[in-house]
């Protein structure tokens, strides 16, 4: 492989969805939480999942004390891969 070449052609990988998780998720730092991902911007688990497997996000888990309980959230992050597989 050439080192101008991405290890993910656009046109095998990344579908319009796919694509588009992948820009919000770099636009957010911190990533963004599966829910939010799913009710409020419409985006199916299924492909959430894809991205995961593929090594294009990853799941990060961060305990946090609300009202003195301990919760567990996940957020869902663009790694390396996708940034690539975005063009940069």
């Amino acid at each position: 492989m050439r080192a101008s070449q991405s290890p993910f052609p656009r046109e095998r990988h990344l579908t319009t969805e796919r694509r588009q998780v992948l820009q919000l998720l770099a636009s957010r730092p911190r990533g963004a939480i599966e829910d939010v991902l799913v009710l409020a911007h419409g985006f199916s688990r299924d492909t959430l999942a894809g991205l995961v497997l593929a090594g294009l996000a990853t799941v990060v888990t961060e305990a946090l004390r609300a009202d003195g309980l301990m919760i567990k959230v996940e957020h869902v992050r663009i790694t390396d891969a996708g940034r690539l597989a975005l063009g940069g």
